[in-house]
């Protein structure tokens, strides 16, 4: 009977939230995201045509970029199908199967970017703090390294707290705080024994983001304490700019993480609205602006961009 009754719940369907209280808008609502997926794709393609066509950005701290780039088109084709799907009126709720896979790649991609962050970190304490090694250090045999590293990283640590949701017992409402699948919403949902799921969810998260983020701020200390040695004003300002984009980049990406984790820890009492706002741009922020962040801010890539529409106009 208890097998019976597992297999049932674990068949079930999950009901996605789209904007609630917004039903009636959301053909309107879905023009902006449209826009905004429209322009995730486009802005992160072109960085990534930029840095393959253009010889003087064949560098370790470009091909860091492009890696980013990439990361960022992955998550965005995670989650535009729910998120438009739901807007357009095609889909309302999702399986438990779809929801899972779903859930793997949203949290994978997550942790990816943050080892993104903390190599393109690694480079610029390089570049700064010991320039002669620069070269010697990061050369593309060990950029190869540190990318497949990355990917194993993001990707097999994750896969044992992701197949335990499949052999959960849900038996709470099956509703969604927002419009794609996350571990921590699914496992809200639970009635079986979570404890596994929690306690390996969190190291997790203390492995990878937060280990990260110590160790980006302690990079940034060192980087800071040798800049500060400069003696030329200007040279010192000239090492700082060359930081300034990584720096925007690691503020986009942390910060909606921060705030999605308050609002799921304090904000219970909070409207469903304010979950689904917060979720959307924990998902959306950081692919939307980290080209444009490095579009402004780079100016071999602003240059080459800059080359690549007068030549289309000509």
């Amino acid at each position: 009977m208890s097998a019976i009754s597992t297999s049932h719940f674990n068949s079930s369907t999950f009901v996605l939230t789209g904007f609630p209280g917004l039903e009636a808008d959301y053909f309107w609502i879905s023009i902006p995201f449209s826009s905004i997926y429209a322009m995730v794709f486009l802005g992160n393609c072109m960085v990534l045509h930029v840095i393959r066509t253009e010889p003087s950005l064949h560098q370790p701290m470009f091909y860091f970029l492009a890696m980013l780039a990439l990361t960022d088109i992955c998550m965005g084709l995670s989650t535009v199908p729910t998120v438009l799907g739901i807007l357009w009126g095609f889909i309302r709720e999702i399986s438990l199967d779809s929801c899972i896979a779903q859930s793997y790649f949203i949290h994978g991609l997550s942790f990816m970017e943050s080892s993104v962050l903390l190599a393109m970190a690694f480079d610029r304490y390089i570049a700064i703090c010991n320039p002669l090694r620069y070269s010697s250090v990061l050369t593309n045999e060990k950029i190869m390294k540190i990318g497949v590293t990355i990917l194993c990283r993001s990707s097999l640590l994750i896969p044992p707290v992701i197949i335990r949701l499949k052999f959960l017992c849900y038996c709470r409402p099956h509703i969604l705080s927002h419009s794609f699948c996350l571990h921590q919403d699914l496992i809200r949902m639970a009635c079986s024994d979570i404890r596994f799921n929690s306690i390996y969810a969190l190291i997790l998260v203390i492995s990878n983001l937060l280990l990260d983020s110590v160790v980006i701020l302690v990079s940034y200390i060192l980087i800071l304490h040798a800049v500060l040695a400069i003696a030329s004003r200007e040279e010192r300002l000239k090492s700082l700019q060359t930081c300034v984009s990584h720096i925007c980049a690691v503020l986009v990406f942390y910060i909606p993480i921060i705030g999605l984790t308050m609002v799921h820890r304090f904000g219970k009492h909070l409207s469903p609205l304010v979950h689904v706002l917060m979720g959307n741009i924990y998902i959306l922020f950081p692919p939307l602006m980290n080209p444009i962040i490095y579009s402004i801010k780079t100016q071999q890539i602003r240059r080459r961009i800059q080359r690549l529409f007068c030549l289309k106009i000509e």
